[in-house]
């Protein structure tokens, strides 16, 4: 058997007593970062991003945040004065969409209702897209430079400029 360690074997100094703190150290750290793989596992998924809003009005509005403040509200003005044109065409538009949504759960399904559907959406995304880009050709020659190259730039990348998409 063995010999009962001494007193100077086993001192703060020496080997073995700071194998066993580089032990528990070690153990600690492992703990550590497995608490944070469970905790990133069990979390939900992150929230969509802001500027996923399907409502152009709050897209706008953030687009105008971004603005030097005589164009943001040149856009908000021009949003505000258009508003009933743009919600019109952004409704039916919405409504175009689930309609698609409608054919697909149908049963039996129908392949016609779905491509009528699909044609009604096209038909409506396209008003949609001509309203609001009017509104902001009109807007647009009322801005400023910086004005119209911050709305260019739109949306903003953070630091980093990761070019074209």
């Amino acid at each position: 058997m063995s010999e009962p360690m001494s007193e100077a074997e086993d001192s703060p100094g020496t080997p073995r007593r700071r194998a066993r703190w580089l032990l528990l150290g070690s153990l600690a750290l492992n703990l550590f970062f497995i608490g944070i793989a469970v905790a990133m596992l069990v979390r939900g998924p992150p929230p969509p991003p802001h500027w996923r809003h399907h409502n152009v009005f709050e897209r706008v509005d953030r687009l105008a945040d971004t603005l030097p403040p005589a164009d943001g509200k040149i856009v908000r003005d021009a949003m505000n004065t258009n508003h009933a044109a743009i919600a019109k065409a952004q409704e039916e538009f919405h409504n175009a969409r689930n309609a698609i949504r409608a054919a697909l759960r149908q049963q039996p399904f129908n392949e016609d209702a779905m491509r009528a559907a699909m044609a009604k959406m096209r038909a409506a995304r396209q008003t949609f897209d001509e309203v609001i880009q009017g509104v902001f050709a009109d807007t647009a020659a009322k801005m400023s430079s910086a004005g119209r190259q911050a709305l260019a730039d739109w949306p903003h990348r953070g630091k980093r400029e990761r070019g074209p998409r």
